[in-house]
């Protein structure tokens, strides 16, 4: 066995939607329904101001249309209704790229 299933931690990627508010060359303002995030790099997709995009690591990664966006706003909201405001704001921070967990 490579490794110990006890001491592997599993990590899962999240990318979370945000609508475009501004654009600067390859740089995006984007927000995600009250927590703006600047310098999201948008090279990889072709968005436009208004435009919702999945955004993972500081990377937009794919533009989705709204609906879909809403969808998966929804679902996050399901996910974390327990959780403290706090508790949701860096796990959302963390999965686009804004600031790293502390272990």
């Amino acid at each position: 066995m490579l490794w110990n299933k006890e001491e592997v931690e599993i990590f899962t990627c999240v990318a979370f939607p945000g609508r475009v508010i501004e654009i600067n060359g390859d740089l995006a303002k984007v927000d995600f329904g009250g927590v703006v995030k600047e310098n999201v790099i948008i090279s990889l997709v072709d968005a436009k101001i208004g435009d919702y995009v999945l955004v993972h690591a500081g990377f937009a990664i794919q533009v989705v249309d709204e609906e879909e966006a809403k969808k998966m706003i929804e679902l996050w909201e399901e996910m974390t209704k327990e959780l403290p405001d706090e508790k949701k704001i860096a796990d959302l921070m963390e999965a686009i790229g804004g600031i790293q967990r502390k272990s």
